[in-house]
Formats: C-alpha cells, sequence, structure tokens
C-alpha cells in the first residue's frame, strides 16, 4: 500500500474560479479534521473547503464533504480519485474561490476531479512501512558511525539530545530492528543502549 512520503499543492482555474488542491498524509479520521480546520484557518475567505480522506489498516475508513456545493459535486469526485490512486492514509483537500460564473453539476465534478488529479500527480509517495518507535543512547564517540548505521537501516530521526551521552529518537522499520540492534552492539561492543518505546 501506497502512502505520502510528504505534501503537494496544485492550483487550476476554470471560469474564473479557482480550485487549490492541498494534499498531505493523515493517520486517522481526526488527524484528517485537525488539517481541515487548519487549511480553513488559512484560507478564510474562500468559498468552500472540499475534502476527502482515506485512512485505516487497509484504506477502509473514509470521509468526505462537499462544504455546501450541490450534493455529490465535489467531495465524492475527489473520494473516487483517491481510491483509484492506490494510495491511503491521505488528505485531499480542493479550496475553492468563486469566479462569478457558475459551471452547472457536471462542471464541478469535472473541476473538483481535475483538481484532484493535478496534486496526485506531484505527491511524492513510497510504500507503507510499519515502524518502531526507538530511543538510543550511545557515546558520544560513536555519535557518526551510530547515525550512518541508523541511516543505513532507513531510520528516520526525530530527536536528538546531547548529555552525558547522546540519545536519539528515531523511527525504524520494524523488519529492521534486529539487524540494526546487531550491528550497533557490534559497533559499541555492547556500550550502546537500545529501547523500544
Amino acid at each position: 500500500m501506497l502512502v505520502p512520503a510528504g505534501e503537494a499543492v496544485a492550483e487550476i482555474e476554470i471560469k474564473k474560479s479557482r480550485f487549490i488542491a492541498i494534499t498531505c498524509g493523515v493517520e486517522s479520521a481526526e488527524g484528517a479534521r485537525t488539517r481541515i480546520r487548519e487549511t480553513r484557518d488559512r484560507y478564510p475567505d474562500a468559498t468552500h473547503v472540499v475534502h476527502a480522506f482515506l485512512t485505516g489498516p487497509r484504506g477502509d475508513i473514509f470521509g468526505f464533504s462537499d462544504d455546501h456545493e450541490p450534493s455529490g459535486t465535489a467531495g465524492r469526485p475527489v473520494l473516487e480519485v483517491l481510491r483509484g490512486s492506490g494510495i491511503s492514509n491521505i488528505l485531499l483537500m480542493v479550496v475553492r474561490y468563486f469566479g462569478g460564473t457558475k459551471l452547472g453539476t457536471g462542471g464541478l465534478v469535472k473541476a473538483y476531479t481535475q483538481a484532484a488529479q493535478e496534486v496526485l500527480k506531484t505527491l511524492p509517495v513510497e510504500e507503507k512501512v510499519e515502524r518502531c518507535k526507538i530511543k538510543l543512547t550511545f557515546p558520544y564517540e560513536l555519535f557518526d558511525q551510530g547515525k550512518k548505521i541508523l541511516f543505513q537501516e532507513k531510520a528516520r530521526i526525530i530527536e536528538e539530545q546531547f548529555g552525558l551521552n547522546v540519545e536519539v529518537i528515531a523511527l525504524l522499520p520494524a523488519d529492521n530492528l534486529e539487524n540494526c540492534r546487531s550491528l550497533l552492539t557490534n559497533l559499541s561492543r555492547g556500550a550502546a543502549i537500545m529501547e523500544i518505546l
């Protein structure tokens, strides 16, 4: 299953109406609602903020809204584009600024579909990987070599703290956990401590 590896924005104009499509990753329906609120705050003068999202282990949790466009002309077409994309854990919003010319129901479906398709063309995606959160503590002299191992094992470093030792919080693919632990133990001769958070 593919998931977003970043965010994307695309804009189209149809009969003087602006359609700004924004897409990003979300882990839950609540996460989607939070991002929708933030987008409404960012575009307070927009006529509509239409959205659709897909999330859940199999992409089976979804939601959409026409945001006062005629029923079925906005949110559902965006959702159908998402379903056809093969991407999950995704929120797609289309911010519309009305240009003064009504598009009709067919025109709205076409416009929202096109905006959703355009933004997905530029969205970076990756295979969904189950990750575990780890905390790694090791001496300063092993910091550079330890980071190399983490990057080699495809870890994403979230936080680094420098005290008596170096502490690194990272997200590590679950399949790489034991190999990473073994490499770090060998490097540090047991001085590196890995905890699963």
